[in-house]
């Protein structure tokens, strides 16, 4: 099942019409891949307990309609990449249990239709 999914998280640029992905349990998965910088239609990414993931693409940043990102329970996240500030249409940003989530980048002041920021439990 986790080969599969690897596959098709690979590929996942390719959706154009893509708006919403929820993926929650994933321990085995290393990486997103670069490639979901290229969803332009990209509003929601809810992902939590992602314990094996240490890190974000810096593509994240490519997405426009981002306006909704759930990312909680990384328990090995350390940060954000700086391309995070780019995500002009992001509303809300939850960020809570990301233990090893030592400091947010100087980027994130550039969020500026960011309405809601949830860092609970976080080392920040």
């Amino acid at each position: 099942m986790v080969v599969q999914l690897e596959r098709t998280l690979s590929s996942i640029g390719g959706l154009n019409a893509f708006e919403k992905l929820h993926l929650s349990w994933w321990s085995n998965l290393k990486e997103l891949p670069s490639s979901i910088g290229q969803l332009n239609a990209f509003e929601k990414l809810h992902l939590s307990w992602w314990s094996n993931l240490k890190e974000l693409p810096s593509s994240i940043g490519q997405l426009n309609a981002f306006e909704k990102f759930h990312l909680s329970w990384w328990s090995n996240l350390k940060e954000l990449p700086s391309s995070i500030g780019q995500l002009n249409a992001l509303e809300k940003l939850h960020l809570s249990w990301c233990c090893n989530l030592k400091k947010l980048p100087s980027s994130i002041g550039g969020l500026n239709a960011l309405e809601k920021l949830h860092l609970s439990w976080c080392s920040t």
